[in-house]
């Protein structure tokens, strides 16, 4: 799968958006036909993220492991893999190692 490179005509948030005391750290941005997106990286632990409006998670350096909601098997995620999570839901997410670097795109 290939990797997303860049993203362009976007308009980005200057205000990071700090979770978990730094353990996840993103920016919201917005392209030019309104597409909201965020891109951000974890850093290693295992956090919990409830969703409004479905996800679709890229990873673009790194890897994980996430656990949706309702299933029992952890499933692992690279550099140009995506999952997606429903929304109104939750999912954790597993990262060791070398942080993983991500795009979210809302749905």
């Amino acid at each position: 799968m290939s990797t997303t490179e860049s993203l362009q005509s976007a308009t980005v948030s200057t205000k990071a958006n700090v979770y978990f005391d730094g353990k996840c750290v993103s920016h919201s941005l917005t392209l030019a036909d309104g597409t909201k997106k965020s891109v951000g990286v974890i850093l290693p632990s295992t956090l919990t993220f409830s969703t409004g409006a479905p996800e679709i998670m890229e990873g673009t350096s790194g890897r994980c492991e996430y656990l949706l909601s309702g299933e029992s098997a952890w499933k692992a995620s690279g550099p140009g893999e995506k999952f997606s999570v429903p929304g109104n839901s939750s999912f954790q997410i597993r990262v060791s190692g070398e942080p993983y670097s991500y795009i979210c795109h809302f749905g």
